[in-house]
């Protein structure tokens, strides 16, 4: 059963301000100092440029940083073929040899004999159930 949490009606309505005199937006220090350095840019971004293009590694690391974002690594889905009827150990080995033969990574391989892990704990935590159910049954205790 889902718990819904209580939430009290608020003294304002949505969008409203609890304190609309308060501080403006912007007028903190440091967006006045981010307004400050903005002015300057244009020239600060030429500048850059004008060094990376005359070989300074530093200006065009900088640039190039900030302006394309950095590549990540995408794992492509690898159909897999795990046995059936096999125990949770067998389809454990299979993924292992597979990540062995470079069918799949090893992140692939680990990522999988996690969720082989949790598929088990998922089992044992019925069996248990179900035997104490049984057990309870037995006893008269249900």
């Amino acid at each position: 059963m889902e718990q819904v949490k209580y939430k009290p009606p608020g003294r304002w309505k949505k969008g409203e301000s609890g304190n609309p005199r308060g501080r403006k937006p912007g007028s903190d220090t440091l967006s006045q100092i981010r307004a400050g350095i903005s002015a300057f840019l244009p020239d600060v971004i030429s500048k850059l440029i004008t060094q990376a293009l005359s070989g300074d590694i530093g200006a065009a690391r900088l640039l190039l940083e900030r302006s394309i974002a950095p590549l990540r690594a995408v794992e492509m889905p690898t159909e897999l073929k795990l046995p059936t009827d096999g125990t949770l150990v067998s389809k454990a080995n299979c993924v292992l040899n597979e990540a062995a033969l470079g069918v799949i990574t090893p992140a692939q391989a680990g990522a999988l004999i996690s969720a082989i892990g949790t598929l088990s704990k998922i089992y044992e935590t019925v069996e248990l159930e179900k035997r104490i159910e049984k057990l309870e049954g037995q006893h008269g205790n249900a």
